[in-house]
């Protein structure tokens, strides 16, 4: 039965959160006070975390896919005793603060995601739970249970409207993934009113569909919600939905089961309502009694004790098993095994013409065989994309071991599944698809961004030289839009060598996703990138070739249009047009260096520069000036074999000539 001290407790999360929103007259108080019960459930029963160190390898994870409800992390943190004071509750959505809008990831201890874009929470558990179970398989051994965890999540309504839920819910269903319990805060009012306005579908039958065990809870009944979260605990070959029958802003007398409760504070009248309601001190804001703190607060010496006799365990491991034991600690650390850089192929001109998409693939298995945790897959394109560690298993039930991801025609759930993996730590997640359907990717794409996870996508059909397939699949705009993606480096490579850089490049970038963007049809190998490539290519431009005096022009490409420009400026110089090329892989790393160097790789005093690129021309012009060109393409494409493209957009040896010559009359 629910004890006196029990709904005191609850209570304070509910006051926490009316306080929070109303002072700063801005936010969503209804989820965290219709879940208030669960949450305080799971997080003093069951959660498994050390609250003094919030990133113990082996602590439960936990995620809030309703977002909008960040106060109710952010008063579970506070109460269990994580870095974050009660005047950072009262300084809720101010700038600044360690409270933003939504949760996010490294700016407030013990968020383990940036949430508030729906359904993104609950896909990227589905990573996570998928990196427990790969890691657990790979590095547990009898009693030395290292990796031994659940990923748990609040999520709404609004989280199973969204697509990517089902996305993940089906793949997670599939891959039997046990481990993963989500409660669902089934309180059927979204910010325009009734869920039945546009949500009538049964949940629990669609979730058993897709494989997964279902229960129904009373949200209010805390025996109920334990014995549930238990069963769910100790169902290890199904993931749990444990739907949460929930009233939104549960005890307010005027609001409660309202959507004015949605994303709007209750305002000051129906705040001291509500206390009143509840038996709380009707004046009182931010108030924490203090038999409430000690009875959060017993998760400090409750982690302690967890983390204390988990670390005896890693240590008896350690000497068990070193090698093992020294790799977990490399990648607890963020870092790579010693010597890995010496698996990358290099390549020479008889190994041409290779498409970059299967120079990526060999360079993949490659460093397969040297980084046992880089794992991944495609969304049902791996033989198209390249992307299929030969030799490997496939993760599925039977061989969770396995390193081969098959995440289906699943683009969206694919991107956050990545950004799970990369969350958890230890994993190095990449995923394939063709870069057109990137489109569907781009919310997980912007979150990794934000949340600065070393996520590698591998994005292949870079262009409209994708031929028969027509302007469906050939991108244009995509690497224009990609491009305007903060902290997101995108690197188109030349050829095989600038590929293996690229795979360097991503690989060592710790900080932020790295887009691989990949031709289907083969190029030459360069002469020029054999010995230069693993340098340059991590500064984003330099120079390929120069002529043997000072040059008049500048051809500045990327990718595919990299040799055409090598073409040209060996036409041009039998004319007596001195030229350099400068390979532009990534804008993000060369706009990243010092101004001395791009200087020196492009030189101010010289005026005329053609920049070319098989895709919309927008960008270019801060590298060819107002005095340059661009040489792209600013429509769709259009379905014929690739060379017959090329003639008709004008991608050709003599139209580069044509455009070097007007800027030079």
């Amino acid at each position: 039965m629910k004890t006196d001290l029990d709904q005191l407790c609850i209570n304070t999360i509910r006051t926490l959160a009316m306080d929070g929103v109303q002072q700063a007259n801005s936010g969503h108080p209804g989820m965290p006070m219709g879940m208030a019960d669960v949450a305080y459930v799971l997080w003093t029963r069951f959660l498994k975390h050390h609250p003094a160190d919030p990133q113990w390898p082996n602590r439960d994870r936990f995620i809030l896919s309703a977002g909008h409800g960040s106060l109710l992390l952010y008063s579970l943190l506070h109460l269990t005793g994580y870095d974050l004071s009660l005047e950072e509750l009262a300084n809720f959505r101010q700038w600044g603060s360690r409270t933003p809008g939504h949760p996010e990831h490294g700016l407030t201890p013990g968020v383990e995601m940036t949430t508030g874009p729906l359904g993104q929470g609950f896909a990227t558990g589905v990573g996570m739970a998928i990196a427990e179970r790969f890691l657990s398989t790979t590095f547990n051994r009898p009693e030395f249970p290292i990796v031994d965890h659940f990923t748990y999540a609040i999520i709404s309504d609004g989280d199973l409207m969204e697509g990517v839920s089902h996305e993940a819910a089906s793949l997670a269903g599939h891959l039997k993934l046990g481990k993963l319990v989500y409660l669902y805060d089934d309180n059927g009012i979204s910010i325009e009113g009734s869920t039945d306005l546009a949500f009538t579908e049964d949940v629990p039958a669609r979730f058993r569909a897709c494989g997964w065990q279902v229960q129904e809870v009373d949200g209010y009944d805390l025996l109920g919600i334990e014995a549930a979260i238990r069963a769910a605990q100790e169902e290890r070959e199904r993931p749990s939905l444990i739907v949460c029958h929930t009233h939104i802003a549960y005890g307010s007398p005027n609001k409660q089961d309202s959507a004015e409760a949605h994303g709007a504070p209750l305002g000051e009248d129906e705040v001291r309502a509500t206390k009143e309601n509840l038996g709380w001190p009707a004046e009182a804001q931010f108030v924490v009694p203090s038999e409430v703190r000690a009875v959060f607060r017993q998760a400090v010496t409750h982690g302690q004790e967890a983390e204390s006799d988990w670390r005896g365990m890693w240590e008896r491991y350690r000497e068990a098993y070193p090698e093992q034991g020294a790799l977990l600690a490399k990648l607890w650390a963020g870092e790579l095994p010693d010597g890995w850089t010496e698996a990358l192929p290099s390549f020479t001109i008889t190994d041409g013409p290779l498409a970059t998409r299967k120079a990526s693939g060999l360079v993949l298995n490659r460093l397969a065989s040297v980084l046992p945790t880089l794992m991944g897959g495609s969304a049902d394109l791996a033989p198209s994309t390249n992307t299929l560690l030969k030799g490997e298993l496939d993760f599925q039930p039977a061989s969770p071991g396995g390193r081969n991801l098959r995440f289906g025609v699943r683009e969206h759930g694919m991107g956050a599944i990545l950004n799970g993996m990369a969350l958890h730590g230890d994993i190095l997640p990449y995923g394939g698809t063709f870069l057109v359907f990137s489109d569907y990717m781009r919310p997980t794409v912007r979150l990794a961004a934000l949340m600065g996870l070393p996520v590698i996508y591998v994005w292949t059909h870079d262009s409209v030289w994708v031929g028969e397939d027509g302007p469906t699949h050939q991108p244009v705009e995509h690497l224009a839009a990609l491009r305007a993606i903060p902290n997101l480096v995108v690197i188109r490579p030349a050829d095989a060598n600038e590929t293996a850089a690229a795979w360097q490049v991503a690989l060592e970038r710790r900080a932020g996703p790295t887009a691989l963007i990949l031709t289907r049809q083969s190029l030459p190998v360069l002469f020029e990138t054999k010995r230069a490539a693993a340098k340059t290519v991590a500064r984003g431009g330099y120079v390929l070739a120069d002529s043997s005096g000072v040059s008049k022009v500048l051809l500045i490409a990327s990718g595919s249009e990299v040799h055409l420009a090598l073409e040209a400026r060996d036409l041009l110089a039998e004319r007596g047009v001195p030229v350099r090329v400068v390979s532009m892989p990534s804008w993000e790393l060369f706009d990243d260096q010092p101004a001395s160097y791009r200087a020196l790789v492009l030189p101010p005093e010289v005026t005329a520069r053609l920049a070319i690129e098989a895709g919309v021309t927008q960008g270019w012009e801060k590298y060819v000036g107002s005095a340059g060109d661009v040489m792209g393409l600013d429509r769709f494409g259009a379905s014929a074999p690739h060379p017959v493209l090329r003639e008709k957009f004008g991608f050709t040896v003599q139209a580069v000539v044509e455009r070097v010559s007007s800027l030079l009359a």
